[in-house]
């Protein structure tokens, strides 16, 4: 097809609705099980760190002297301290390395700002009568989920494959007091995939100055950091550098973690801030814990600080082809009706499909009843919602190559077949 759908007269919208619906029929009847909804390591990602648990430690004492096999050391071994730095864009001072995720040092300072503060002094959010956070939309459910749990409520701002409206992030700051903090992913963001320019950086961490709030965070969730896809890859400038040159370091909190590098539950999970905000979650910490996993800190840092770069690439190898896949399936089946339009990263874990009508859970449903699971409509919106119903994630990575290109057949099927037949009912 080489004309868009809207350009179609009626009579030729009728005779594709009907070879597509036949083409959809067929497809019933393969008892299909496919699944693109997570943003999961495939098999032979995981396989890649086989090497790394299978090492055996003879030296169990770290280069700071710690016995790695006993408690204490809260802030997590030198080594790994060290690599989480390199990952992060940080200095190991300002790193810490605890337990093995990331998500549950976000909820972790979340939860200290909102009924403790961070700068041991009398702010935290709990003193407001309303707490809120900017959320950049379509974001990470899980930072939704956060909010949600401790009663933070949402204030949504558009995010696109360009990156987040810096101007109408500033304007809600400056203007709302309840307005305590921002959820960023700053390197190809879940689900669009862009990265943060350098002045969209340093207007991220000049954000503390111009917050009407004076105990603003940013949490900067860099999830993605070494994610590369295509080389080269996106830079992302250190926003702790720019930080420290307006003052607002104290207000700058970074995450990351090796789960998607190593094993998602058995990797090393980071957390980088300033030497104030890292004295009072070190404090925090101390109420619940003995110290991390510090021999499986000590095995993973040992090997990946020799051997990130590598092991980046040989995850990108596994990768690139699938992402490939999916770009080359969107635009040779939708590329010339112009019913939608898709990022094309250049790392991270997913694709975003924006449907260009007000019909993305339609989509989604109608896969559904041939066996293929995506993520629900509206999973990266708070609530669920998406007011414009357009936007669907794709994760391709964890699909094995043929399924994957299977997925794309139906999904595009499937977008097309509800794009004409809400074109024909709207006529």
């Amino acid at each position: 097809m080489t004309i868009p759908l809207h350009e179609m007269t009626t009579e030729q919208l009728s005779q594709l609705e009907a070879e597509w619906d036949n083409d959809f029929t067929a497809l019933l009847g393969q008892n299909l099980q496919l699944d693109l909804s997570r943003g999961k390591p495939s098999h032979k990602q995981l396989e890649l760190s086989h090497k790394i648990s299978n090492t055996t430690i003879e030296d169990f004492f770290s280069s700071d002297g710690t016995d790695t096999r006993n408690y204490g050391n809260l802030r997590g071994v030198i080594e790994a301290r060290e690599l989480g730095a390199k990952i992060l864009g940080t200095v190991a001072e300002e790193t810490f390395a605890v337990g093995n995720s990331s998500l549950s040092l976000m909820y972790m300072v979340a939860q200290t700002v909102l009924n403790a503060g961070l700068w041991q002094d009398d702010r935290c959010w709990k003193s407001e009568s309303k707490v809120k956070m900017i959320t950049q939309v379509p974001g990470y459910d899980r930072h939704f989920t956060i909010c949600d749990s401790l009663g933070i409520d949402m204030v949504n701002v558009k995010l696109t494959s360009d990156g987040p409206d810096i101007n109408a992030i500033e304007k809600k700051v400056a203007e709302d007091p309840e307005i305590k903090g921002i959820w960023c992913v700053p390197k190809y963001s879940n689900p669009m995939g862009c990265t943060y320019s350098p002045e969209t950086v340093r207007a991220f961490a000049e954000l503390p100055k111009k917050s009407a709030a004076n105990d603003f965070v940013v949490f900067w969730d860099n999830a993605y950091g070494v994610h590369e896809i295509k080389y080269p890859g996106d830079e992302l400038a250190s926003i702790m550098v720019a930080g420290k040159s307006l003052g607002t370091e104290d207000h700058l909190v970074q995450f990351g973690s090796t789960s998607k590098i190593t094993f998602a539950s058995g990797g090393i999970a980071f957390v980088s801030s300033s030497e104030l905000v890292l004295n009072t979650l070190e404090k925090q910490m101390s109420t619940f814990s003995i110290g991390s996993d510090k021999v499986n800190q000590l095995k993973q840092a040992r090997y990946l600080n020799e051997h990130l770069e590598q092991h980046m690439t040989d995850h990108a190898k596994l990768l690139s082809p699938k992402f490939s896949l999916v770009l080359e399936s969107l635009e040779h089946d939708l590329g010339s009706l112009d019913i939608a339009n898709w990022t094309d990263p250049n790392g991270g874990y997913f694709i975003s499909l924006d449907m260009n009508r007000p019909i993305a859970d339609q989509v989604i449903e109608l896969a559904k009843t041939t066996g293929l699971i995506l993520t629900p409509a509206g999973a990266t919106y708070p609530s669920g919602t998406d007011s414009e119903n357009r936007n669907i994630r794709i994760a391709p990575s964890f699909a094995e190559q043929d399924e994957l290109k299977t997925a794309m057949e139906v999904l595009t099927l499937c977008a097309r077949l509800v794009s004409i037949r809400d074109l024909i009912k709207n006529r």
